[in-house]
């Protein structure tokens, strides 16, 4: 059921990338560009003992890092940067605060992605743990403000583990700066729609086999290609062309 008085208590405080500066805005009025230029509202510490794991992951979308705070939220990441219609993650973009059945409640979302359809918030969290009455509260609460404005809001738990095997896997081969456009643009064009991966290993016999192995995996991981991630990747997989 709805909670009292949200969504026009919602704001959002940002803190500046570099210099730590912090803005406020009302969640409705807050500049999107602001939020997707903001540094993480949160940062971490590694320490001896820590039961969660935390680091940064070099991101293709972004050109840069982004930090994560679990191997759940790592996961997320892989996902978004695979996904072609994702064009900017932004981790622990701000903090919530909004007048929430007579107190005040705040609230971290874990990203912050820009699509091509518009923005959508995520949190991430176990399966186990999103039954527990105050995560299930502070999400309602959260989903509220966030679809108020029109933006989607996602509570993304563990995926399939063949799929994200797979998405581990094609990561290693996101690097583009590594592969000869030469090559890619002769797999693109070698009328592989239909062909299994074993196929399309052979298809530039003249080449060194492993760079075409890999450039074909690289033509995977930016969506030039698509093939069925839901078992593990075999060279009886067959490709899809996208364009």
């Amino acid at each position: 059921m709805p909670v009292k008085n949200v969504i026009g208590s919602a704001t959002v405080q940002t803190r500046s990338a570099g210099k730590g500066e912090v803005e406020e805005f009302g969640f409705c009025e807050a500049p999107v560009g602001r939020l997707l230029d903001a540094g993480p509202w949160r940062t971490f510490r590694w320490h001896l003992g820590q039961k969660h794991y935390s680091g940064s992951y070099w991101s293709a979308t972004e050109h840069g890092h982004v930090i994560y705070e679990s191997r759940l939220e790592l996961a997320r990441l892989l996902y978004a940067d695979f996904d072609a219609d994702v064009l900017r993650i932004i981790a622990q973009p701000f903090l919530m605060t909004a007048h929430v059945d007579g107190a005040v409640r705040r609230h971290i979302p874990d990203f912050l992605l820009l699509t091509g359809s518009g923005p959508v918030v995520v949190d991430v969290k176990p399966a186990r743990r999103l039954s527990h009455p105050d995560v299930a509260f502070s999400f309602r609460w959260s989903r509220e403000v966030i679809e108020s404005r029109g933006w989607d809001y996602q509570v993304w738990s563990e995926p399939p583990a063949a799929e994200l095997e797979n998405l581990r896997f094609l990561s290693g081969y996101r690097r583009g700066w590594l592969f000869d456009p030469a090559l890619l643009e002769a797999l693109g064009q070698a009328g592989l729609d239909g062909a299994t991966l074993g196929e399309a290993f052979a298809a530039a016999p003249d080449c060194d086999a492993l760079l075409v192995r890999s450039s074909v995996f690289h033509l995977l991981w930016t969506g030039r290609f698509l093939t069925e991630l839901d078992s593990p990747l075999s060279g009886d997989h067959v490709l899809r062309s996208a364009r």
